[in-house]
């Protein structure tokens, strides 16, 4: 599948049936669009199968509560009209992307609580998220951009808004070469890249993130659980900046990104060591099984 995402042949589903690509729209003065009341979920299909589906949509719905919305559908029909979605486009492999918002209605200004709250389900076939670094090591910026205090936003929902800055900071980092940024929070500790969470391999053992703040990412909880299986030691911890230096390995993991070695970060690099291309493998075996 190729073309710009809003002219292309298939279905998504959308508010409970099956619409043509093409005709899957919204109105200007939707709600979403102007106050970014929307939640949604990255998901990835390996052989007819959604990887860890279920607890994407059980996040879905939980990140709409934290947003003041209820999705009007369960989890079991949210995750049929995912299947729904995929068999209609003849699909056994590729992204999936559940979206859910607060529609046009009879409020237009920042209280919307009568506005109808709406789903949709599209996907589309998609490589690697950041092309040939799975192989070699992504390039990262640093972003100048900070993960704000969950006392500011709701941190652990994903929610659209909050990835405003993620945008900007990626953009930023592509125009200097780069694939992606890494963020600091605000308190100036390690966080994650701008849709992936990161790891840091030293001595032999694993150091990530506290998602103390940010998303603890469906597929870092998987990593994680992959590692402690292993008998490697997993410290999650807050890092700082300075130790960047010290660490001799390190890896992105995010559906789309699923886990993607690191080979630079501003002025730091890694190697693409044996810890993190075992993870790599294990992880394309893990989903594929």
């Amino acid at each position: 599948m190729a073309g710009a995402y809003d002219d292309r042949d298939g279905r998504i589903w959308m508010d409970g049936k099956l619409v043509e690509w093409r005709d899957a729209n919204v109105h200007l003065l939707t709600h979403a669009l102007h106050y970014a009341s929307s939640v949604f979920e990255g998901e990835r299909c390996y052989n007819g199968k959604i990887f860890e589906g279920r607890k994407h949509s059980e996040r879905l719905r939980r990140s709409a509560e934290m947003l003041d919305f209820e999705i009007p559908y369960t989890v079991d029909e949210i995750e049929a009209a995912k299947y729904q979605m995929l068999e209609a486009n003849g699909w056994t492999d590729a992204y999936v992307r559940a979206i859910a918002w607060r529609g046009a209605g009879p409020d237009m200004g920042v209280s919307a609580a009568r506005n109808p709250v709406r789903l949709a389900i599209a996907g589309w076939e998609w490589g690697n998220y950041y092309g040939d670094a799975k192989m070699k090591g992504a390039k990262l910026d640093i972003s100048r951009w900070r993960r704000p205090s969950p006392e500011t936003i709701p941190s652990h929902a994903k929610a659209a808004g909050l990835y405003m800055i993620c945008t900007m900071s990626k953009h930023a980092a592509e125009a200097k070469g780069c694939s992606d940024a890494m963020m600091f929070d605000y308190r100036g500790y390690v966080a994650e890249a701008t849709g992936a969470n990161i790891f840091f391999v030293k001595d032999g053992e694993v150091h990530t993130p506290l998602p103390d703040c940010f998303l603890n990412g469906i597929t870092r909880q998987t990593v994680v659980g992959m590692l402690q299986d292993r008998q490697i030691k997993v410290h999650e911890r807050h890092i700082m900046p300075e130790e960047l230096e010290g660490f001799e390995q390190c890896w992105l993991t995010g559906t789309a990104a699923e886990v993607t070695p690191v080979g630079q970060i501003g002025d730091y690099n890694f190697e693409v060591g044996a810890l993190t291309r075992e993870i790599a493998e294990s992880y394309e075996t893990l989903v594929r099984s």
